[in-house]
């Protein structure tokens, strides 16, 4: 699953007991299964943050060689080697008024 933290960064989280290893990989990373590795957060859970601009993402989880799609996603794309997850980053998150209110909160 991902999410925008409240300093702008995608926060995804993928959920594995058992593996020793998970990297995201995506468009972002030319699709290299060597991608972003992620770290063990406890229970099987696995994290990683990363800011990204604007736009749309696909992406997918590899744990141990093994290859899955996060179906709490923003979206699936049906591939011929399967379903991608996608990522929406919205244009105005980043703007001046978003700011604002993220202090608020804080």
């Amino acid at each position: 699953m991902t999410s925008i933290t409240q300093d702008g960064q995608i926060e995804f989280r993928f959920f594995r007991q058992g593996v020793r290893s998970v990297q995201l990989v995506g468009d972002f990373n030319g699709w290299a299964k060597s991608g972003l590795p992620m770290q063990p957060a406890g229970d099987g859970w696995w994290t990683a943050q990363v800011r990204f601009d604007a736009g749309e993402y696909r992406f997918r989880y590899v744990a141990d060689g093994t290859w899955f799609t996060d179906y709490a996603a923003y979206g699936l794309e049906m591939t011929k080697n399967g379903f991608n997850s996608i990522l929406v980053v919205p244009e105005t998150f980043g703007d001046a008024e978003q700011a604002i209110a993220r202090k608020r909160v804080a």
